[in-house]
This record gives structure tokens, C-alpha cells and sequence, in this order.
């Protein structure tokens, strides 16, 4: 955190790489400077865990990945930002009424549900500003992520495996080097 994000995920989805167990969360927490926000990551998880992780936790947004209903998400007294795997346009549909305060758009990959490192298509990416506060994911390193931020404008950036050294392995490096490139991107 010493590097300067706005924000961290917390991957709450058993039998991912990024897998962080709920009874571990505190000690993550508590290390985080003031005025980070936290935000649990779930994947078609029951309602209840997720209310019950996230209340216990005290964080700060919820992050859907899954086929959660708009039901699901009207149960979430904390801003939920739903993630969309953009294979094409149609992809960006659930823009238009599903009850999110933002949206992560990633890239599609066959039976993944995010963090492949496949980049999304920029063009799409642009389709969507302007109907949302748009996350962008999908393919984001230290090499490109000042590019899509200057082509696309989103109101934030997401990124995991652009930044490990192996699956679940952040490398201090290219985390410090992303923030970089960010922050000078958008200042220009």
C-alpha cells in the first residue's frame, strides 16, 4: 500500500490463486493507511456470506463477479461495483439497469471469470463512458496502463496478474511502476 492505491481487493472466491480467507482479512487490514478503501471480491456467492464477510470486515464496496441477480445486488447496503466480461458490445447491456454504482469491465475468456491477464478491447471500453463510473481491467501492466488511460478515461483502473510474478504474487516493482504510470497519465 505504500505505493499509493486508492483502493484493494480483497478475492473472497475459494480456489482462486488471489483467494484471501475472511479469518485473514483483519491482519491485511489492518496495515492499510487511512483512506483506502476495501473492496471484497465474490463470485456467485450466497447473499448472506457476502452480507456477513462484508459487514464483518467493515468494507467499504463489494465487487460481483458472477451471475449474481439484480435482486442480489438491491440486497447490498454497500456500493457494489459488477464486473462484465466484454466479449462485444451487447456485453455492455447490463450498463443500462443493473443496480450497480459502477461497473469493472474486463476481458471475456471461455470459462474464466476474470484475472487472465487477457486484454479488453479499448474500443468497447470507450462504448461504455459516459453511462457509468467505468473500472477498467483486463490486460493492464505497467507498460500499457498510461495508454488506456489516456484512450479511454475511466473513473478508475483495476489490476491483478499485470503486477505478479507468479499467480497470487505481487511484485512490489510493478505495483509502484502501475501508480506511476497512472497518476502521469491522468495528468495529462
Amino acid at each position: 500500500m505504500e505505493a499509493g492505491a486508492d483502493a484493494i481487493g480483497l478475492v473472497f472466491v475459494p480456489g482462486t490463486p488471489r483467494f484471501v480467507h475472511p479469518d485473514a482479512a483483519p491482519g491485511i487490514l489492518r496495515g492499510l493507511p487511512p483512506f483506502v478503501s476495501t473492496v471484497g471480491v465474490f463470485l456467485d456467492q450466497s447473499l448472506e456470506e457476502v452480507l456477513r464477510i462484508a459487514a464483518g470486515l467493515k468494507l467499504h464496496a463489494v465487487q460481483l463477479h458472477g451471475h449474481e441477480s439484480e435482486a442480489f445486488s438491491r440486497g447490498v447496503p454497500l456500493p457494489v461495483i459488477k464486473a462484465l466480461r466484454v466479449r462485444d458490445a451487447e456485453s455492455l447491456r447490463p450498463i443500462d439497469s443493473y443496480p450497480a454504482q459502477a461497473f469493472l469491465l474486463d476481458a471475456y475468456v471461455e470459462g474464466r471469470p476474470g484475472g487472465t491477464g487477457t486484454r479488453i478491447s479499448w474500443e468497447l471500453a470507450v462504448q461504455a463512458k459516459g453511462r457509468t463510473p467505468m473500472i477498467l481491467s483486463g490486460g493492464l501492466r505497467p507498460e500499457n496502463v498510461g495508454e488506456a488511460v489516456r484512450l479511454v478515461r475511466p473513473f478508475a483502473v483495476d489490476v491483478s496478474s499485470g503486477v505478479e510474478r507468479s499467480p497470487g504474487q505481487k511484485d512490489h516493482r510493478k505495483v509502484r511502476e502501475f501508480i506511476v504510470n497512472v497518476r502521469h497519465a491522468d495528468l495529462g
